[in-house]
């Protein structure tokens, strides 16, 4: 039995040795692999295996979801404090970005105003973050311009995300023709489950239940196929499409 866990701890040693030279770790890590085994197996997994593991980015991920739950202003707190000591560009952009997020999208647009006045004027992630908050701030009007000469520079940053947020942003304008004719380049080009639900969301409030219900029943189909994980990230929408074409009929 001895002569076995004794084996074990050598091959695990050895795998975290492997692990040390493949991914450039210091060289007197296999110095505390081999002199001691065991305690230096677990030392290793915990200072420089797991943090760079999938396992570790997934816990953070879960950890980063469970504090948005927790403490939903979190972030815009930080965000605020880090601006407020160092008023650099990309920390004013992260609380514009912040601000969107947490609802208040009057200030948002003024500090995403503010990133366009700067040295970052042409960035197209500011451009989209200025677009995203002025449509939420009830002005689609100045976020078309924003969206389009982003897609006029760059016409492979974030295509589909764009397209949704510019077909929005007619819709909400009045321009019904060009948001019909925005979804259907969007769905034709990208057809993923989120726009297609956008587009059908649009049709209702425009009256084309029978466009609705298509695509309704297109997605149906594709809910079958779908993961529970897939299924989650879309069922919010998918029961905001279904309490719509309830009223509407």
């Amino acid at each position: 039995m001895p002569y076995i866990l004794g084996s074990l701890h050598i091959l695990v040693a050895l795998f975290f040795a492997v692990h040390a030279i493949r991914t450039g770790r210091q060289m007197y890590w296999l110095l505390i692999l081999f002199s001691f085994p065991l305690l230096g197996s677990v030392v290793y997994f915990f200072a420089e295996y797991l943090p760079s593991s999938k396992m570790e980015r997934g816990v953070k991920k879960v950890s980063n979801v469970a504090l948005q739950l927790l403490d939903p202003s979190r972030e815009l707190r930080e965000a605020r404090q880090a601006f407020e000591l160092t008023p650099t560009v990309q920390n004013r952009m992260r609380l514009a970005a912040a601000l969107d997020g947490a609802g208040e999208y009057a200030e948002a647009v003024e500090q995403f105003d503010a990133c366009l006045n700067g040295p970052f004027a042409g960035d197209p992630e500011v451009c989209f973050g200025a677009a995203k908050a002025k449509f939420h701030n009830q002005q689609p009007h100045l976020a078309i311009p924003l969206l389009q000469d982003i897609r006029s520079k760059n016409n492979s940053f974030r295509p589909e995300e764009l397209s949704v947020l510019l077909a929005q942003s007619h819709a909400a304008s009045g321009d019904q023709a060009n948001a019909q004719a925005e979804f259907n380049h969007a769905t034709e080009t990208h057809g993923s489950a989120e726009i297609r639900l956008h587009f059908a969301l649009w049709a209702v409030s425009v009256g084309d239940i029978a466009k609705a219900q298509s695509l309704r029943v297109g997605l149906e189909k594709d809910w079958q196929h779908w993961s529970k994980h897939t299924r989650g990230l879309h069922k919010a929408l998918f029961n905001q499409l279904d309490a719509a074409i309830a009223a509407a009929k």
